[in-house]
C-alpha cells in the first residue's frame, strides 16, 4: 500500500481547485500524504478539503502575486515541512501573436512561469535547508508544439521545460529533484465544451494513437512516480503523458500508396 513512499510527506499543489489539481490532491491523498491545496478560488478546494482529510488543508493564493506565495509558505511551514511542491496553477488567455495585447502577455507569463519560479524558491528554501525534496511541473505538449491563437500560452510552457532542467541542475547537488509532466488532450472542467460536441470528440479522439482522450487522473499518477522515492535517480526530465499524440505527426502527411 506504501509503494511509492508517500504516507507521511507533506505535498502542495498550486491551483488545486482545477480538474488536473484536484485529481492530484486526491491522488496523494490516497497513498497517505497530507495535501495542501493552493487556490484564488477557495469555493472551489473547501470542499476538497473535507473530502480528503488526513489533515489536508486550504490556503487562498493567487501565484501571480510574491506576496500570496510568501504568506502562504510560512502558513504552511508553520504546521510542518514541505516534501513535494506541484506547481500546477496556469491559465489561457486566446489570441494570435499579430494582435495579442502586452497585458494578456504578462498576466500569463506572470502565472504560467514566474509563479512557478516563485513558489519553487517559497517552498524549496525548507527543502534544500533539510536537504531533500522534490519538484513537479505541470507543462504541456504546447511547450514543444507551437499551439496556434494561445497568445503566451506555448512560450510560457516551453520556458518550464527549461526552468525546471535549471532547477534540476543547480538544486540536484542540495538533494532537490525537479522534473515536468506534459498533458496532451486532457478532459477537465475548462476543456469540457469541447467534448460535448460529438464531432469534435471523435475527432480529437481520433488523432491520439492511444484512442482516447486522457483524464486528470492520467496525469495525476504519473506526478505520483515524478514526487516519490521510486523516482530518485529521475531529475530535469519531462515525461509526456499524451497517449502518443505527439509521435503523431508523421501520420499527417499524404503517403499514397502507403495507407
Amino acid at each position: 500500500m506504501n509503494w511509492l513512499g508517500l504516507e507521511g510527506k507533506t505535498v502542495v499543489v498550486t491551483g488545486a481547485g482545477g480538474g488536473i489539481g484536484q485529481a492530484v490532491a486526491r491522488a496523494f491523498a490516497g497513498q497517505g500524504a497530507r495535501v495542501v491545496l493552493l487556490d484564488r478560488d477557495q469555493e472551489r478546494t473547501a470542499s476538497l478539503v473535507a473530502e480528503l482529510g488526513g489533515g489536508a488543508f486550504t490556503v487562498a493564493c493567487d501565484v501571480s502575486k510574491a506576496a500570496d506565495i510568501a504568506a502562504a509558505a510560512d502558513r504552511v511551514e508553520r504546521e510542518g515541512r514541505v516534501d513535494v511542491l506541484v506547481n500546477n496553477a496556469g491559465i489561457l488567455r486566446p489570441g494570435r501573436l499579430e494582435s495579442v495585447s502586452e497585458a494578456d502577455w504578462s498576466a500569463m507569463l506572470a502565472v504560467n512561469l514566474t509563479g512557478y519560479l516563485a513558489a519553487a524558491q517559497a517552498f524549496g528554501r525548507g527543502m534544500i535547508a533539510r536537504g531533500r525534496g522534490a519538484l513537479v511541473h505541470v507543462a504541456s505538449i504546447a511547450g514543444t508544439q507551437p499551439q496556434p491563437a494561445s497568445g503566451a500560452y506555448s512560450a510560457s510552457k516551453a520556458a518550464i521545460l527549461m526552468l525546471s532542467r535549471q532547477l534540476a541542475y543547480e538544486w540536484g547537488p542540495k538533494g532537490i529533484r525537479s522534473n515536468t509532466l506534459s498533458p496532451g488532450l486532457v478532459r477537465t472542467p475548462l476543456s469540457e465544451p469541447f467534448y460535448r460536441d460529438e464531432e469534435v470528440k471523435a475527432r480529437r479522439e481520433a488523432m491520439v494513437p492511444a484512442g482516447r482522450i486522457a483524464t486528470p487522473e492520467d496525469m495525476a499518477d504519473v506526478a505520483l512516480f515524478l514526487a516519490s522515492p521510486r523516482s530518485s535517480y529521475v531529475s530535469g526530465q519531462d515525461i509526456v503523458v499524451d497517449g502518443g499524440l505527439s509521435q503523431a505527426l508523421m501520420g499527417l502527411v499524404p503517403r499514397p500508396g502507403y495507407a
